[in-house]
């Protein structure tokens, strides 16, 4: 079941529920996608119907912010889980590496996808990462290609939104792989060279705040937050 907040539906599933629902993609035949929208996310669905028309169409889509379970709530239907992108991609690579799965990395500036590899590789004994690539390209297909030949089960997909939604519903097939997974700017904090908000900030939902106090040039895209909950507010309005 999905909950829609502002147009975009969001499945209604815990943590452990979506793990599984992904390892279940993976071996199934065919290419599929996950998208974890925050409200910036939303805020560009609002906006544009093609991006909408992407982020409905993947086979999971996760609430990454804390703005959106608020907005659940405001419209009475409450969602029964937030979960941020980098902890869906944690638990789910934890289950993979069981599996002896093969994943590729897409995205980030050069080198950080190579430190990311090496890094997971150590953290997932039974993971095999199985090529890389910056998010620094051009044309598509020498990177479609790329994953291709290298067999991978699963691609994490870390381009920014709203370019990594589009590139999987365009790419997905071509890759080869069973699943791909947008997860914005995970391989950042997978390579090491930035640091998670400590976890006090995770359990209340107060990422977005440390980020913005780390670089305070967030701030244009952290003011898509008040917007999209006067966005909910006026919506609410609308139902009663």
């Amino acid at each position: 079941m999905r909950i829609d907040v502002l147009g975009v539906g969001f499945d209604n599933i815990t943590m452990d529920q979506a793990v599984a629902e992904g390892i279940r993609l993976i071996n199934t035949p065919g290419a599929h996608y996950v998208v974890t929208p925050n409200p910036e996310i939303v805020e560009i669905c609002r906006e544009n119907q093609e991006v909408r028309d992407v982020v409905n169409g993947a086979d999971l889509v996760l609430a990454d912010g804390i703005g959106v379970i608020y907005g659940a709530k405001m419209l009475g239907t409450p969602l029964k889980q937030r979960m941020p992108g980098i902890d869906f991609a944690q638990a789910l690579m934890a289950a993979m590496a069981r599996d002896g799965k093969k994943l590729f990395l897409l995205g980030a500036k050069p080198g950080y996808a190579d430190e990311a590899a090496h890094r997971l590789g150590m953290r997932y004994p039974g993971l095999e990462i199985v090529g890389t690539h910056d998010g620094y390209f051009k044309e598509d297909g020498p990177v479609v290609e790329a994953i291709r030949d290298s067999g991978a089960d699963v691609v994490f997909v870390c381009l920014g939104a709203p370019k990594q939604e589009l590139w999987m519903a365009k790419n997905k097939e071509a890759t080869g792989a069973h699943l791909l997974i947008g997860l914005g700017g995970c391989l950042d904090v997978f390579s090491g060279n930035v640091q998670r908000a400590p976890e006090v900030y995770q359990k209340l939902g107060l990422e977005w705040l440390h980020r913005l106090v780390k670089d305070p040039k967030r701030i244009g895209r952290m003011m898509k937050l008040p917007l999209f909950l006067v966005h909910v507010a006026g919506e609410k309005g609308k139902k009663k």
